[in-house]
């Protein structure tokens, strides 16, 4: 790699989340719209990478031919749920809004990211997904299927944290953030059931719910439940995760 390629900033591909507008007042003239809110950037960004959103592709040969044009792919939350089919499930009444299209791209995004050994970070339902990509089920809503599990829709608290969370030592993560608890803001109904191929817990809810997951297999590939982005604004462990992301990205033996 040459000293011009080692020295820019890694550039961070951030999947966007989609949503449909009328144009001019008439169902008609329905547009779809790729959005996403800029606190992902900024976290980017604050940690030293060049974020750039990407859309829903249903092609997978465009999808492998843009993430290797990046360094690393960011997995962005959602208001969204992903369809049970993906692991094999019949839908519950209480399954949410579903985006097939964005499911079908970041699925896709995900396992050529992991064919290539590209730095992952998956965030809230980005966490989910790289779950469900490796293979993994997915509790479809927490309140029905596990009825005693505390609340960790908590929206009120997304800026300041809402419960906390226990870190496994010798994870990934726990070598991140230095420590054995940590206090976390989650706005989930789904969480992670049965784990995909080669991925490992490294933090639980007191309730004993998935609360992060990585690879075992792969140089960086990291998700969790909640929002850091949020809270990296304020508090600096929550911009170590970012901050860890970038290094990864950065050692990535990749052309300019």
């Amino acid at each position: 790699m040459s000293s011009a390629a080692s020295s820019r900033p890694p550039l961070i591909g951030i999947t966007a989340d989609s949503s449909e507008f009328e144009a001019s007042g008439s169902a008609a003239s329905q547009e779809l719209l790729f959005l996403l809110p800029h606190r992902y950037c900024q976290a980017i960004q604050s940690a030293g990478g060049l974020p750039i959103i990407i859309p829903n592709s249903p092609s997978r040969t465009q999808i492998r031919c843009l993430l290797q044009r990046i360094d690393g792919l960011l997995v962005s939350g959602g208001n969204f749920d992903i369809h049970p089919r993906y692991f094999d499930e019949q839908p519950l009444d209480k399954l949410g809004n579903i985006k097939s299209a964005r499911t079908y791209s970041e699925l896709e995004s995900i396992d050529i990211a992991l064919r290539q050994d590209l730095p992952i970070l998956g965030i809230c339902g980005g966490a989910q997904a790289i779950n469900v990509a490796l293979g993994g089920s997915l509790y479809q809503d927490i309140a029905t299927q596990l009825p005693n599990a505390q609340q960790h829709q908590q929206p009120a608290r997304k800026h300041c944290g809402g419960h906390l969370i226990e870190l496994q030592p010798g994870t990934l993560l726990h070598r991140i953030l230095k420590r054995r608890t940590l206090e976390v803001n989650t706005t989930h109904h789904q969480a992670i059931r049965k784990l995909g191929k080669g991925l490992v817990i490294n933090a639980t809810a007191p309730d004993g719910l998935v609360e992060g997951i990585e690879s075992t297999d792969h140089a960086f590939v990291l998700g969790v439940q909640w929002h850091p982005e949020v809270l990296a604004r304020k508090i600096l462990l929550q911009r170590k995760i970012f901050s860890s992301f970038i290094s990864a990205c950065q050692r990535l033996p990749r052309g300019i």
